[in-house]
C-alpha cells in the first residue's frame, strides 16, 4: 500500500463519513496503518478491492468510520491554551460560582485517554481550590472510542504523554506504576467518562466550560462543524467557555462567539 494510494482513497471516502480530507493529510499515517492492518485481516491486496467489499457490506463503513479517530493527545497540550485557562477563565468562572453558591461544569469532547480532563482537575486542585475551597468542580470527558475510554479511568500515562506538565505535578500528583504515572486518587473526585460519539450525542447541559480540540472542527466536513457548534452553543450557559484546537477556527464567524484576546483558542458565548 503505497501512501498516494491511501490519501487518493481517504480522498474518495472521507466525505461520505461527513469528514473532510484537509483535516487528514497530516495525520493520515495513523488512518492507512489501520487499513494496512484491516487488508490483511480480509485478505485484501488493493484499495479497488476495498472499495468493491465497502459496496457489498455496507457494515464495513462503520469499521472505516473507526478506523478514522486519531488519538494524538498529551496532558496540558498546547501549554499557551491552559495557562490562560489557570491564569483567567478558571478563576472567572470559580468567582461566579462562588457567589451563585454553585458548580462549575465542564465538558471535554473528543477525550482520549483523559488527558484534557486530568490536566484541567490539576490546574484546578492546584490554582482555584486553594482560593475557592467550597466550590465544586465537576469534569466529563466523552470519547466514540471504548478503549480510549478504558484508558481514561485508568488514568495513568507514559512519559511521552506528561512532556508538557509542569515538573512540579509529576512529584505531587502522580503515583509510579508498571513504567507508568497514575493521577493520584485525590486528584480523580467529580470525574466521569462516558462513550459517546459527539456526532450522536452529547452530555446534558448547561456547562461553563466546554473543550472540543481537534476534533469537530478539525476532521468534521462543513456543513456538520456548523451543526456541532450550534449543539455546543446551546449545552453552554450564557457567558460560558468554548475551547477549540491551535489550528481550529470557528465554522461561522457570527456564530455568538467572542474570542479572548489573550488566547484565540477561547471563545466566550455572548450571554443573552
Amino acid at each position: 500500500m503505497r501512501d498516494a494510494e491511501c490519501a487518493e482513497f481517504l480522498k474518495w471516502a472521507l466525505p461520505q463519513l461527513d469528514l473532510r480530507w484537509p483535516g487528514f493529510r497530516k495525520v493520515r499515517g495513523q488512518v492507512c496503518k489501520r487499513l494496512r492492518r484491516r487488508f490483511e485481516d480480509l485478505g485484501l491486496t488493493s484499495f479497488a478491492q476495498y472499495r468493491r467489499h465497502l459496496a457489498t457490506e455496507p457494515s464495513e463503513w462503520a469499521v472505516l468510520d473507526g478506523f478514522c479517530r486519531i488519538t494524538i493527545s498529551r496532558l496540558y497540550r498546547d501549554k499557551r491554551v491552559f495557562d490562560v485557562l489557570g491564569d483567567e477563565v478558571l478563576p472567572a468562572l470559580a468567582g461566579v460560582a462562588a457567589r451563585e453558591h454553585r458548580t462549575v461544569r465542564c465538558w471535554c469532547a473528543g477525550c482520549a485517554s483523559g488527558e484534557e480532563v486530568y490536566t484541567l482537575r490539576l490546574l484546578w486542585d492546584s490554582r482555584i481550590h486553594p482560593v475557592h475551597p467550597d466550590v465544586r468542580f465537576q469534569l466529563v470527558g466523552t470519547d466514540a472510542d471504548p478503549v480510549m475510554i478504558e484508558r481514561a479511568h485508568r488514568g495513568c500515562f507514559s512519559p511521552g504523554s506528561l512532556s508538557d506538565v509542569p515538573a512540579d505535578w509529576l512529584a505531587r500528583a502522580f503515583d509510579e506504576a508498571d513504567g507508568q504515572s497514575c493521577v493520584k486518587d485525590c486528584h480523580r473526585a467529580d470525574i466521569a467518562f462516558s462513550l459517546q460519539d459527539i456526532r450522536a450525542e452529547m452530555p446534558v447541559g448547561p456547562f461553563d466550560l466546554i473543550l472540543c480540540r481537534n476534533v469537530a472542527f478539525t476532521y468534521f466536513a462543513s456543513a456538520l462543524q456548523e451543526t456541532m457548534l450550534s449543539r455546543i452553543r446551546d449545552r453552554l450557559g450564557d457567558g460560558g467557555f468554548l475551547v477549540i484546537g491551535a489550528h481550529e477556527s470557528l465554522p461561522s464567524k457570527d456564530a455568538g462567539f467572542c474570542q479572548l484576546e489573550s488566547c484565540r483558542e477561547i471563545w466566550r458565548k455572548s450571554e443573552a
